[in-house]
């Protein structure tokens, strides 16, 4: 394990589990090897941008590309949808092809993919601003394709036991539940002191 929490792991509290809450837990480390969602053609773009996202440059990752996959294969969506978007399925699938044009067209590049990271990080800005335009970026709301593609990707990362373990999080309370219910900063017995305590919002690279 890395960062703050280099001894956190909350699959080794999970006999205090009842049997669901183990199933739906270990389910998000038996994801799928290959994609069924997204093609061959669409995963490098869309490997790069989750990465960029959630920013992972290295292994171990969070299986961010799997869990959006697999949610997006079997449908399971918001439950809404902004009225002047497409079906979130189809959002993806532009999102991407605007990002490898827009790789084309502004940094000269064959695809998303292939520009280095300060240049996919600049890109991914400019989406999140709302700034691009043009191609694909015509036929949506810039700023809720964002929207739609960031709300997924967050969720599936903060869902995820190897995300628990990096921001100390003790992992499902039920049955046992919650003892210290005081002030912030009290601990629950099982829960795990942080080793270091970098500000990750001044530098998201200090490994918090």
């Amino acid at each position: 394990m890395i960062g703050r929490y280099p001894d956190q792991d909350v699959m080794a509290d999970a006999a205090n589990w009842d049997e669901p809450t183990r199933r739906v837990v270990q389910a998000r480390l038996d994801l799928p090897k290959t994609l069924r969602f997204f093609t061959k053609e669409e995963e490098p773009t869309l490997r790069a941008f989750c990465d960029v996202v959630v920013f992972q440059d290295a292994e171990p990752r969070v299986p961010v590309v799997a869990m959006v996959d697999q949610k997006l294969h079997e449908s399971r969506l918001d439950g809404f949808q902004y009225a002047d978007m497409p079906d979130d399925r189809d959002t993806w699938r532009l999102v991407l092809r605007g990002c490898d044009e827009v790789a084309q067209s502004q940094y000269g590049i064959s695809d998303f993919a292939a520009g280095s990271w300060d240049t996919q990080e600049a890109l991914v800005g400019q989406l999140a601003q709302g700034l691009l335009g043009g191609g694909v970026w015509e036929r949506v709301n810039v700023k809720r394709a964002w929207a739609v593609c960031a709300r997924m990707i967050l969720a599936a990362f903060y869902s995820h036991p190897w995300a628990w373990n990096e921001i100390g999080f003790g992992g499902p309370a039920y049955p046992r539940g919650y003892m210290r219910l005081g002030p912030l900063g009290v601990r629950e017995p099982h829960e795990t002191a942080a080793a270091t305590a970098p500000d990750p919002v001044h530098d998201p690279r200090s490994g918090a």
